[in-house]
């Protein structure tokens, strides 16, 4: 059973940044699609971005591209999430998620594993 843990969430003005952590354990880590999602208050969770599992491939939804960069080191089995220029309209909390399979997706029912999520909050 593979056990996701996030941290790195805060408070944080708008224009700052904020970089999430991801490990993993009880798995095989370097095989997993890997990607972040996540949650606004009173809103349905979405889809942030995804890494394959080499770290060549990423891939990001439109509002955070440019801004935000999904990356992963195998050797310690933890995926990272680096948000830059942050707005209030990134305020939620933000889950890890690893996909056993080789094809990388933004649909949350794709992925087999999840964290508990941290909370970030942007203030204007």
């Amino acid at each position: 059973q593979v056990q996701l843990v996030e941290t790195g969430g805060g408070l944080v003005q708008a224009g700052g940044s904020l970089r999430l952590s991801c490990a993993a354990s009880g798995g095989t880590f370097r095989w997993y699609v890997m990607g972040w999602f996540r949650q606004a208050p009173r809103k349905e969770r979405e889809f942030v971005a995804h890494i394959n599992w080499s770290g060549d491939t990423t891939y990001y939804a439109g509002s955070v591209r440019g801004r935000f960069t999904i990356s992963r080191d195998n050797g310690k089995n933890t995926v990272y999430l680096q948000m830059n220029s942050l707005k209030p309209e990134d305020t939620a909390v933000y889950y890890c998620a690893a996909d056993r399979t080789p094809v990388a997706s933004q649909t949350e029912s794709a992925y087999d594993y999840w964290g508990q999520g941290t909370q970030v909050t942007v203030s204007s």
